[in-house]
């Protein structure tokens, strides 16, 4: 039993099926009727007049009704596409138990509890006709779907036939007046519409269920005596042929399968039974654990079944449907009617070649599921779930070909499912022991294989590999290495489909399709609603595929679409360019015809295969919202714009893709001030100045007219917009102007004007026009207000432009293919040949020319029309300002149409290009990416500190771009410079950015450091020294041998960074003679050059000598000797150290320090740490610390957190490759 859909409710009463679409009717308990969509799984209504359960429900064959009868003794026929109950029908005296529209007269059946079977015409709402015999309950009644007889059941134990001809011949027109009268008078005298024909006695309990074959003059009828009968009649009589025992409870519904030679029958001791109805022996049984089954329905066209019950309701089938068949080449071979049959695509002969074994067994389900086929053996592999699963080979004899009459005996065997892996081998799964045993065609084990994964099923997956199956994955194993080859999560796979050329494949589970590579690579998964049933690759690479109703494509990126609808379920066999073949579930071969036009374009679009994408637009239908969305989508409106006619969309289009020329045409169709307004914003983003100053003429944006005029340096047009504005009278609109144009006296005279002496007078004086200023403050009197003291003023006066901007000098952009081709969609052949002529395109760029543009002069900003109108208003005295007539637009030069200018699309900064290349943090800094920088160092070096390195991070930024300035009006450009930038380098290849900090320049610091510390000056050499400890994470080298001398680098001058602490440290502490020696001591035990550890030693000696350590002292004396000192000096004093301690080997004062034991110094308490001892270091300068450090900020270095984590110094792109 495959259930293809269950639903959760009350009790359900009723059930019928739509005979078209893939609807349900349920009637529930509770007095519901539910609309039910069983392919996608949806409530579509629900209708609720009936008060108490709705015992019987029927669709209507051919119009939008359907029927309803219930406990509240009313039969209600209802329009579901108007969703209400057209009429109710009142008559009977209890409980209704079924109810059934008659395939052809407009009648409809109703059986009840009152003991009577009543025949309705529902379209005179009339009752017909009562049928009275039965003397209990009637249970069910139903029309022969041939013949003009009633079947109805009841309690009384009785199956009664009911002849109803006479019935028909009354509602067909009388042929003349006798028989008009015999009518008449059986209607007086209460004629006989309806005779029993036949009483069937046989049961001991209450019939509940009787109904009639087909096609065969049979009845079976189920009762509370728990059996189910099956009855034959002729013209005369009828009589018991059999009974079927096996329900543990009422029976409750039964009913002959259309399709299959078998009875199905459901009863209230929950389960449904299918039996043979030639055997009369029980196939199958389903079960449920808690419901009891009340109702069982048919589909009148599909094999479809679905049965009632306690919670609810399901919609099965007994057997799958689908055909088990292969494809090779041109050949489709697949199994029907126990035949194996082949079919060839290309002439669609279809063959019968060898019969095929009838499974032992009379159980469902039991036929061939899948097929596989070695056609250089010519051999075929038919496997079933006959035994649990099993397989059978045929070798197909060559002659026998067409004949298909020769039963040969098949080489059997049990696995879960078995291919074809080589020419003559194949694989079989045995499930017990996960693994597949290879076979040759004789049927004989070869070799075995364990598998990786526990399958439930293998597919073939190219020679000698197999694709397993597992719940929640599929791997494809190699068989020969025994190796995986690739695995992916997937849903429960059912079918997998490999491309022809073996690369791609597509896995179909029951929602969803996952298209991979052939090494299992992820490509892209498409979720479907509706139940996927089948697909093929076509010779393009999209992948067609059907669901339950359509056929769909899906193309390597997961865009998807519909492509035709589906009348009945379909399996593609094989797709050849505008051809489906697949075969229906009668096995029949179908060529299919489709457009494939969209997805082909969709495909070209997706390739990148323009030339293709252009003949598809010329010469194809393709159009529609969707298409203009999808190519808005995909980044293509230029393409989109040539599909459309409609003036709004045009113009967004033209917009996106800055086609500015077709967006001027349609912002004049539309005349719409936000589309004018918009139409200058794209102008002046392209830098179109003429069509800005258009678009703003257009909606009278004065203020943005006055400001471009400014921008662009147009002084003429600025002076007349100040005209304009004191002829509309707009105060405000002059001062700007004025203020645009600098001129001070037009500033001073509107202020005045306006009755802001104090304003006019501060502008005048500050300006020095003091001749108005004295006027002003004649004028003004006591009032005048006092500038204040000590404020130096700037004027507001603006930068007189140098030239006047036109449009912006325009880049030569290649012209995209689909500019001048579409161009030409429609044209005739002379204009081509024009544009031929005009090929070499782009050499007069200047689309407009603003200075003789004919409506270039603001003086004709207003129309003819307007002027009429401002004059009754009081007037303008001004003569010219006529604006140009409608159709002037700015004309564009004399080929405008192949010198459009197609902004350049921004590319991608030089400075992103940096950051994404690289992980050094210099070159982030560089670009100016600081957060990126400063990650990469607190993730390479531990560091938390960037203050030390703020200024080299501004240095390395500025470092590494240039700044040209153009016209004073426009900012500067700044340039990014790449290192090691030659004039033979591509351009379009970008190079690191250029460092400011170089391995050499730190080389010399560190002699500087040297020397300062030769020469004493300790704290200029710690500053020395820390700096290049500070500049060593933002330096890049090239090779790993300058990667190891910057780590040495670092050694060296924290050693030295250390001792000079300490020294200027003792220098500090004068007044505690012991920690003044130890400090000196430690600096002796610093990794320094020669010269600076004999002069730490000299030093060390001498302030423990003079402190009476005579013993300490002795030891830095013999240390200094053995340096073979240079200074004659340094060694005598150290031997008379040595005479002097000699005598008296002691110490005065004891000091935390032991020569003997070797040691480090602690970089922030300056105390030894022996060896042996626990402690933590910097992450950057390697110092040493005491555990209590951990957490704090290096003392030394000043940069890193003491015992962080950190991957190490990255300083050269050698290290990342």
């Amino acid at each position: 039993m495959l259930t293809k859909f269950e639903t959760k409710s009350n009790r359900v009463k009723g059930l019928s099926f739509h005979s078209k679409r893939p609807w349900i009717l349920a009637s529930l308990h509770s007095g519901v009727i539910q609309l039910w969509d069983y392919r996608m799984g949806t409530l579509i209504d629900r209708f609720d007049e009936h008060d108490g359960p709705v015992r019987g429900v029927h669709f209507h064959k051919s119009q939008p009704l359907f029927v309803s009868g219930g406990d509240d003794y009313k039969i209600k026929v209802w329009n579901y596409k108007l969703h209400r109950c057209l009429f109710t029908l009142f008559g009977h005296l209890d409980y209704i138990r079924t109810v059934q529209f008659h395939h052809e007269y407009p009648w409809i059946v109703s059986a009840s509890d009152d003991q009577t079977i009543r025949i309705w015409n529902w379209q005179s709402r009339t009752l017909m006709s009562v049928l009275t015999g039965h003397n209990h309950y009637v249970m069910c009644a139903s029309f022969h779907p041939k013949e003009d007889l009633v079947v109805s059941a009841s309690l009384d134990q009785t199956v009664r036939v009911w002849d109803i001809g006479a019935l028909r011949k009354k509602t067909s027109s009388p042929a003349d007046d006798i028989l008009r009268l015999s009518q008449m008078n059986t209607d007086f005298f209460g004629g006989v519409d309806a005779v029993v024909k036949y009483v069937l006695e046989g049961h001991d309990r209450g019939v509940n269920w009787a109904s009639f074959h087909p096609t065969l003059p049979l009845i079976v009828s189920g009762a509370d005596d728990r059996q189910v009968k099956l009855w034959r009649m002729n013209d005369t009589k009828a009589w018991e042929v059999d009974t079927l025992r096996g329900h543990m409870n009422n029976v409750s519904c039964v009913f002959f399968h259309a399709r299959q030679d078998v009875i199905v029958s459901n009863s209230e001791d929950k389960s449904i039974r299918v039996w043979d109805a030639t055997k009369r022996t029980g196939i199958q049984t389903f079960r449920r654990e808690h419901d009891r089954f009340w109702i069982l329905t048919a589909h009148p066209e599909m094999n479809l079944l679905a049965a009632g019950h306690d919670s609810g309701m399901i919609v099965f089938k007994l057997e799958r449907e689908r055909p088990a068949f292969s494809v090779s080449g041109d050949s489709l071979y697949y199994v029907k009617d126990r035949f194996l049959r082949l079919y060839e695509f290309s002439t669609q002969k279809d063959t019968q070649v060898i019969p095929i074994r009838r499974p032992g067994s009379a159980a469902l389900n039991q036929g061939p599921r899948t097929l596989s086929y070695s056609p250089t053996e010519n051999a075929v592999l038919i496997c079933s779930d006959v035994d649990g699963g099993s397989y059978e080979l045929y070798i197909v004899p060559k002659d026998s070909m067409g004949r298909g009459d020769t039963v040969q005996d098949a080489k059997r065997g049990v696995g879960g499912s078995a291919v074809f892996v080589a020419r003559n081998r194949f694989a079989v799964l045995e499930k017990s022991s996960n693994q597949v045993l290879v076979k040759n065609l004789k049927n004989e084990i070869v070799k075995k294989s364990v598998l990786p994964v526990a399958a439930d099923a293998i597919f073939y997956a190219g020679t000698g590999n197999l694709l397993c199956r597992a719940e929640d994955r599929v791997v494809v194993f190699d068989l020969q290495q025994r190796l995986v080859l690739g695995e992916l999560q997937t849903s429960f796979i059912r079918y997998v489909v490999w491309s022809n050329d073996m690369e791609n494949i597509a896995l179909l589970s029951k929602h969803t399709i996952i298209i991979a590579s052939k090494k299992l690579e992820h490509r892209c998964t498409l979720h479907e609603t509706i139940r996927v049933k089948s697909g093929a690759w076509d010779d393009n690479g999209v992948f067609i595929y059907t669901t339950l109703n359509h056929i769909k494509y899906c193309l390597p990126n997961g865009d998807n679409g519909i492509i035709r609808t589906l009348e009945v379920p379909v399996y593609i066999t094989k797709v050849s360019q505008n051809t489906v073949y697949c075969l229906d579930r009668d096995g029949k071969n179908l060529a299919v015809a489709i457009d494939a036009t969209e997805y082909v374009f969709k495909l070209s679009l997706l390739k990148k295969r323009f030339d293709q994408v252009m003949s598809m637009i010329r010469s194809s239908e393709l159009c529609g919202q969707a298409m203009i969305a999808y190519l808005q989508q995909k980044g293509f409106p230029e393409v989109a714009l040539h599909f459309v006619k409609d003036e709004r969309t045009r113009f967004n289009l033209a917009l996106e893709s800055g086609n500015i020329q077709i967006a001027v045409a349609s912002a004049k169709e539309i005349d719409k001030k936000d589309h004018w307004y918009r139409l200058g914003v794209e102008a002046l983003r392209q830098g179109n100045a003429g069509i800005v100053e258009y678009a703003y003429q257009r909606t009278k944006n004065f203020e943005r007219l006055s400001f471009l005029y400014l921008v662009t340096g147009n002084i003429d047009k600025l002076s007349k917009m100040l005209k304009i504005a004191e002829v509309k009278n707009d105060v405000m609109g002059q001062f700007h102007n004025a203020l645009y144009l600098g001129d001070i006296r037009e500033r001073v005279k509107i202020l005045e004007n306006a009755g802001h002496l104090p304003l006019a007078y501060i502008t005048a004086a500050v300006h020095g026009l003091h001749d108005i200023a004295e006027r002003l403050a004649a004028d003004l009197g006591d009032n005048v207000p006092s500038l204040p003291e000590g404020k130096s003023h700037s004027l507001l006066i603006p930068p007189s432009p140098i030239m006047c901007g036109g449009d912006w000098p325009l880049l030569r952009v290649m012209k995209g293919i689909f500019e001048g081709g579409l161009d030409n969609v429609g044209r005739n052949a002379q204009e081509e040949d024009e544009e031929a002529a005009d090929a070499d395109w782009g050499e007069d760029l200047d689309i407009v020319d603003v200075e003789n543009m004919q409506n270039g002069d603001i003086g004709m900003v207003l129309e003819d029309g307007e002027v009429h109108e401002e004059n009754e208003e009081g007037g303008w005295d001004l003569e010219d300002l006529e604006l140009p007539p409608e159709l002037d637009t700015p004309k564009t030069s004399s080929h405008a149409r192949s010198s459009v200018f197609i902004a350049p699309t921004p590319g991608m900064p030089v400075n992103q290009i940096w950051t994404q290349r690289s992980s050094l943090a210099a070159e982030h800094a560089a670009a100016g990416n600081f957060d990126t920088a400063m990650r990469l160092l607190s993730r390479q070096l531990g560091i938390s500190n960037f203050a030390p390195l703020k200024p080299l991070f501004f240095d390395l930024h500025m470092g590494s771009h240039t700044y040209l300035r153009a016209l004073s009006s426009s900012p500067v450009i700044s340039v990014a410079v790449e290192r090691g930038w030659s004039e033979s380098s591509s351009p379009n290849v970008r190079g690191p950015p250029a460092l400011v900090f170089k391995f050499s320049q730190l080389e010399e610091k560190l002699k500087a450091g040297y020397r300062a510390t030769t020469a004493g000056k300790f704290t200029e050499a710690l500053r020395i020294f820390l700096s290049i400890l500070h500049t060593i994470p933002l330096i890049v080298v090239e090779s790993r041998r300058e990667v190891d001398e910057v780590k040495e680098l670092i050694i060296i001058v924290k050693e030295y960074v250390l001792g000079l602490q300490m020294e200027v440290k003792r220098r500090e502490v004068k007044d505690d003679p012991v920690r003044q020696q130890e400090l000196a001591a430690y600096f002796t035990h610093c990794n320094l050059q020669l010269p600076h550890l004999r002069l730490a030693l000299l030093n060390a000696m001498t302030v423990c000598y003079k402190a009476r350590n005579l013993n300490t002292a002795a030891n830095f004396a013999r240390r200094l000797l053995e340096t073979n000192p240079t200074n004659e000096n340094h060694a005598k004093t150290a031997r008379q150290v040595l005479q002097a301690a000699e005598r008296n080997m002691t110490d005065a004062s004891p000091l935390n320090y032991d020569f003997r034991n070797p040691f480090v110094v602690c970089g922030a308490t300056y105390v030894p740490i022996y060896r042996g001892q626990k402690d933590v270091s910097c992450p950057f300068c390697s110092s040493r610390f005491v555990p209590s450090q951990e957490g704090q900020l290096c003392t030394v270095c000043d940069l890193a957190v003491i015992g962080s984590d950190a991957s190490g110094l990255l300083c050269s792109p050698s290290q990342i490759r």
